[in-house]
């Protein structure tokens, strides 16, 4: 019997929603965008005055923690530490601010976040996986 969470859009919805609170509250303005398991684009929220480049940094933030399933995080500290090799690994990207969405130890989706300083991102979607998991 297969079992298998997904992603929906009104999960998206709520994780984008609190995603944008926190931006808002700190007044960053920010891209956030939602990808399922297969790294298809659920949800797409670009804050007003968010710079453009922003959107496909955000993108590729989500489907790096999905495709690998672990924060984008990882990566930069590998790089960071001198572990240079990873900016060759096809499909990562080496700055924080994207996280995998583990609901019941399935990996069902990630979240991205860019705009403003990576640890910022990060803070971000971290706000709306919190609000994911109260709900």
């Amino acid at each position: 019997m297969n079992n298998k969470i997904a992603l929906t859009l009104d999960d998206a919805k709520i994780i984008a929603a609190a995603s944008e609170a926190e931006a808002r509250r700190n007044n960053w303005p920010v891209v956030i965008a939602i990808v399922d398991d297969g790294a298809h684009l659920v949800y797409l929220l670009r804050l007003d005055n968010t710079q453009f480049g922003s959107v496909d940094v955000a993108i590729q933030k989500a489907c790096a923690a999905i495709a690998f399933r672990r924060p984008t995080k990882v990566w930069e500290e590998h790089v960071t530490d001198g572990r240079l090799r990873y900016l060759g690994l096809p499909g990562t990207l080496p700055i924080e601010g994207g996280l995998p969405i583990i609901v019941d130890g399935q990996f069902i989706g990630a979240i991205g976040v860019s705009g403003v300083r990576s640890h910022e991102d990060a803070q971000i979607a971290q706000a709306g996986l919190n609000a994911m998991l109260k709900s």
